[in-house]
């Protein structure tokens, strides 16, 4: 007999991302351990078991899936390759695979089949070399599942940074902070955090987007005409926020203790700290869609490819995170 659902491990779909990149490796890796949840990988079967052979050898025989009720710690829903791939050796021909698992996974998470799903990293270059546009998992998550808004942000490193823009030239980014693209952003960010992580209160603290938070309107008058007047309508409704702040000063400890996640206006001004301080342990979480989405903090590190070097501990941590999202979604 299948226990009931909420007795159950929560179940994970894990895609493995890039072929030729570490991602099929540090997935079996992860069946080396024993984790908070089921796994299911969505993967090409065989990729995974010649990594497996690899230096180091990376992990057990996986049996296929059967399906939610499947009791099994890890298994594999098999998506083939379009062409064999070889480790470090890009093939913009592998790219509509990739984006298959990914469908499978996110679709499987909105029809209730997977509790959440993870995702190894994939390479937007190749990805765009097959004549395919795309920016990153995020925006083709949000496409896929319909979501209006949605927000990236990493943790770890004891800290949580949103962005207020993703993947973006720098020179695009003062005309993509808008008052109400801005306050979409807050609105989404503050509604998971009190969701998702049960922060009943959150307390956030936002970057400005110029020098010294635009010293005054002398080096900028984003924070003055856009940014201000976004915070002070929400503290108006109750709100904990903080800001605008000079980002070079933001990232205190005295500060970051006083508060559960940090906005910032743009993807380098937030995401080096936090990757300084968690690189290869941190977690990237897609806020705003009607699915538990969790994700490596890393890239495909073409050149770690079946050396056996690769580490897969971000990809753990990922994995607990969205196995603790969904068994909170259960309780509430």
């Amino acid at each position: 007999m299948i226990p009931p659902a909420a007795d159950r491990l929560p179940l994970v779909a894990v895609t493995a991302g890039e072929p030729a990149g570490i991602g099929p490796e540090i997935c079996m890796m992860l069946a080396r351990r024993t984790l908070p949840a089921r796994v299911v990988f969505i993967a090409d079967a065989s990729l995974l078991q010649e990594r497996a052979r690899g230096p180091g050898g990376a992990g057990p025989d996986l049996p296929p899936w059967n399906g939610p009720g499947d009791s099994a710690a890890f298994a594999v829903l098999h998506v083939p390759l379009a062409r064999p791939s070889q480790a470090g050796v890009l093939d913009p021909a592998n790219s509509p695979y990739v984006l298959r698992t990914l469908e499978i996974a996110a679709d499987g998470c909105r029809d209730g089949r997977f509790d959440a799903m993870a995702t190894a990293p994939v390479h937007k270059a190749v990805i765009n070399d097959a004549g395919i546009a795309f920016t990153g998992h995020t925006e083709f998550l949000a496409g896929r599942l319909h979501a209006p808004q949605v927000v990236m942000m990493l943790a770890g490193g004891g800290m949580r940074v949103a962005l207020a823009t993703t993947h973006l030239p720098l020179r695009e980014v003062p005309a993509a902070i808008t008052r109400e693209g801005l306050e979409r952003t807050l609105r989404v960010l503050h509604a998971d955090l009190v969701a998702r992580f049960a922060i009943a209160r959150p307390r956030i603290l936002v970057a400005g987007l110029n020098p010294h938070a635009g010293e005054s309107g002398h080096l900028g008058r984003e924070e003055i005409e856009i940014i201000t007047p976004v915070l002070e309508g929400l503290r108006g409704e109750g709100w904990t926020i903080e800001g605008p702040l000079p980002a070079d000063t933001l990232f205190q400890p005295g500060r970051l203790a006083d508060c559960d996640c940090v906005l910032a206006m743009y993807h380098d001004q937030g995401l080096p700290v936090l990757k300084h301080a968690s690189f290869g342990g941190g977690i990237n979480i897609t806020l705003g869609l009607p699915i538990i989405r969790t994700s490596v903090d890393h890239g495909t590190a073409l050149e770690l490819a079946g050396t056996g070097r690769a580490s897969c501990e971000s990809l753990a941590a990922a994995v607990e995170l969205a196995a603790e999202l969904a068994r909170h979604g259960r309780r509430a």
